[in-house]
């Protein structure tokens, strides 16, 4: 599908474009994604039927307009997390040449990086809703909608939003990168893992992390960490504290709340014996998804560690 040539077309006859190929349709959900009565109440609605005024993107692209729905695609988002911290991949994942303002058609589309080749993914912007609430990921703005869209050609590129319910997050790095991927068990760290971490975040590498668990479940533990789930590491930095210094990891939850409660967390003591000027740069204290904690509770909490780059 070419997306120049379509949209041109939908301009010319004034019509909203509908895409024959992942149709407003159940088929697009997948068979097992939801009990049948509740596949039968999902309704597709277009952003300009939602919103007045729907943007795609609103003061630039970040991991906190992402909040995941109903589709257990965690390591989707987690992946998409980080690429919204380098401009360089997102620009290319979600082309500037589309949006509600201007030549609006009910068309976008996204690349994806798929068996050595980018992949230009054409959809039309009808997203599912179960009971008025967004079946996929939601925006944290109500009038922002590029998660919602870029999730739904994702889905059409592996056939069905059930097809994104559990994945693996070094897959979606790569198809969203068409870089090189290495992952480290957590269970038998390299002894350099600090080191590791921060080198990866001065050379702009994309980030993931896992918990050990069964994904389906989502059981939350008492220290806030979720099991089975995918997590963006967002930073990773080395600061004074006490006497000598500290290695910390900045840490996000693709659900956009739920943080970790141990050491290092938004509250934790810890953060009053660190210099002002630091404590000021790094700490932001809202439920935001985000949290730091030190690299020994990283270790402890989560089984896998991913890093990404477009080299080796």
């Amino acid at each position: 599908q070419d997306f120049s040539d379509l949209r041109a077309w939908c301009l010319s006859q004034g019509l909203l474009f509908e895409d024959p190929t992942f149709p407003a349709h159940v088929s697009s959900i997948g068979p097992n994604l939801l009990p049948e009565e509740k596949l039968r109440r999902i309704q597709w609605k277009r952003p300009t039927e939602l919103q007045g005024n729907p943007h795609l993107i609103m003061d630039g692209a970040s991991r906190f307009d992402i909040m995941q729905g109903e589709i257990g695609d965690c390591w989707m988002l987690a992946a998409l997390g980080s690429l919204t911290l380098r401009k360089q991949f997102l620009e290319n994942v979600l082309p500037k040449d589309q949006g509600f303002q201007d030549d609006y058609a009910g068309i976008f589309h996204f690349r994806f990086w798929q068996y050595g080749d980018w992949v230009d993914v054409v959809i039309d912007d009808r997203l599912p809703f179960l009971n008025g609430r967004y079946l996929s990921v939601q925006p944290r703005t109500s009038n922002e909608f590029w998660p919602s869209l870029l999730e739904k050609a994702y889905a059409k590129l592996r056939g069905s939003y059930q097809n994104l319910n559990g994945g693996y997050l070094s897959d979606a790095l790569v198809d969203l990168t068409g870089g090189v991927q290495v992952q480290f068990s957590l269970k038998d760290p390299p002894p350099d893992l600090e080191e590791i971490l921060k080198a990866a975040d001065k050379s702009r590498c994309l980030m993931g992390c896992s918990t050990p668990g069964q994904a389906t479940r989502n059981i939350e533990l008492r220290n806030g960490i979720v099991q089975g789930h995918a997590y963006t590491v967002t930073g990773a930095v080395k600061i004074p504290y006490k006497n000598g210094w500290k290695h910390i990891i900045r840490i996000w939850n693709p659900w956009g709340h739920g943080e970790w409660k141990g050491r290092w967390s938004d509250n934790s003591p810890q953060w009053d014996r660190v210099d002002p000027k630091y404590r000021e740069a790094l700490l932001r204290n809202k439920d935001d998804g985000e949290f730091w904690m030190s690299c020994e509770s990283f270790q402890e909490q989560f089984s896998w560690l991913y890093i990404c780059n477009n080299t080796p």
